[in-house]
């Protein structure tokens, strides 16, 4: 995602646009909160791996841009930074799907000046699909 928001007020979802692998995969910002951040991803053949099921790096993939800009967001709204990467990314596997939309919602754990750690759940029709940690390194 690239944030622009020259305003020097907290980021939007409106502010965020998908760009390199995130306009690949069609992951989108649906609401952006410093608390939370919800996005969607509708399934397409090109997120399969060949057993025509959604390809567990894709999930991973989510994870780690929804935290990523979860953390974005938080630093901007407080003040603290405006850059944070990924240092550790954990995903569980729960279900398998062939189709549909995923929605990832990231919630906080843990969020300091220099590390956060942030919940991503990833759901289809009610039913969780993966859940991932994901440890961000505040940059500034």
């Amino acid at each position: 995602m690239s944030a622009d928001n020259e305003t020097g007020q907290p980021l939007s979802a409106a502010d965020l646009k998908a760009v390199g692998l995130d306009a690949t995969l069609g992951l989108q910002v649906v609401s952006a909160t410093p608390d939370e951040i919800v996005a969607t991803m509708e399934i397409t053949p090109k997120h399969h791996q060949p057993y025509g099921i959604v390809h567990g790096g894709v999930y991973c993939a989510i994870a780690e841009s929804v935290a990523s800009i979860s953390g974005v967001v938080w630093l901007t709204h407080t003040g603290l930074g405006s850059q944070a990467v990924g240092v550790n990314n954990s995903t569980d596997f729960l279900k398998s799907v062939p189709a549909g939309t995923i929605t990832a919602t990231s919630t906080p754990v843990h969020r300091g000046k220099r590390q956060q750690l942030w919940q991503v759940d990833m759901v289809a029709d009610g039913q969780l699909l993966a859940t991932s940690r994901v440890r961000l390194q505040n940059l500034g």
